[in-house]
C-alpha cells in the first residue's frame, strides 16, 4: 500500500479488514477481536498481535494523523506506533476507556509496558502525532490539527535493530473494530519545542 508522503509501508500482524481511499488518503483497518500490543506490567503476559502497517524513517521525522475510532469494547483505539521489536515499542492511542469515554493514552514499553491515560477528549476524532529528534520520541495529540499539546517525552530503543513508526487498529476486547485515519502527515522537519509543541 502507499500513502502520499509516506515511506513504503508493509503489514505487521494481520487485519480483519482495510480500505484505503486514494483520492481521500484515508484509510480504515478494522482490528480482529482479542488483538492488542501490551507487555502487562501485572501479569507480565506479552501480547503484539494487532495489525500495524509500519515504515522505517530515516533521522528526524514528524508523523500525524486524524484518528477516529467506532468504539464498541474496552480499549479498542486508533495508533500512531513505534516498533523495534517485541521488547522496544511506544503508541499513542485514541482509546476506549472502561468508563466508555474516548481518551488519549500512552504506553511506552522497554521489556514492560509502562500505560499512562492523559485526558478525554469530546468527540469522536482527535489529531495525534509522533516526533524524533535523535534517540528521543514525542507524543503529541490536537483539537484541530494546528495547535498540539504535550503528551510525553522519552527514549526507546536498543541495539541495531531499526526503529519502525506507523498505523495500528487494535480491539483487545471480545468484538472487532474499526479505526479510521486521514489527513495523514510526514515530515522531516520537527519542531524545535518537543515539550510544547511548536
Amino acid at each position: 500500500m502507499s500513502i502520499t508522503g509516506l515511506p513504503e509501508l508493509a503489514w505487521h500482524g494481520e487485519p480483519a479488514a482495510f480500505d484505503f481511499d486514494v483520492d481521500a488518503q484515508r484509510l480504515s483497518i478494522t482490528a480482529r477481536a482479542g488483538t492488542d500490543w501490551s507487555n502487562d506490567p501485572l501479569t507480565g503476559q506479552r501480547t503484539a498481535n494487532a495489525a500495524a502497517l509500519l515504515f522505517v524513517p530515516e533521522g528526524d521525522f514528524a508523523l500525524s494523523a486524524r484518528v477516529s475510532v467506532d468504539f464498541a469494547g474496552n480499549f479498542d483505539a486508533g495508533v500512531l506506533c513505534l516498533w523495534q521489536s517485541p521488547e522496544q515499542w511506544a503508541k499513542l492511542c485514541f482509546e476506549h476507556s472502561p468508563q466508555r469515554e474516548g481518551m488519549v493514552v500512552s504506553v511506552v514499553t522497554r521489556d514492560i509496558s509502562d500505560d499512562a491515560n492523559a485526558l478525554v477528549i469530546d468527540g469522536g476524532s482527535v489529531y495525534l502525532r509522533v516526533l524524533r529528534t535523535g534517540n528521543a520520541y514525542a507524543f503529541h495529540y490536537s483539537l484541530d490539527g494546528s495547535t498540539w499539546h504535550f503528551v510525553r517525552l522519552f527514549r526507546l530503543g536498543r541495539g541495531d535493530d531499526p526503529m519502525h513508526a506507523g498505523i495500528l487498529a487494535q480491539a483487545p476486547d471480545t468484538c472487532e473494530c474499526t479505526s479510521t485515519f486521514d489527513e495523514i502527515t510526514f515530515s522531516t522537519e520537527v519542531p524545535a519545542g518537543l515539550r510544547n509543541g511548536a
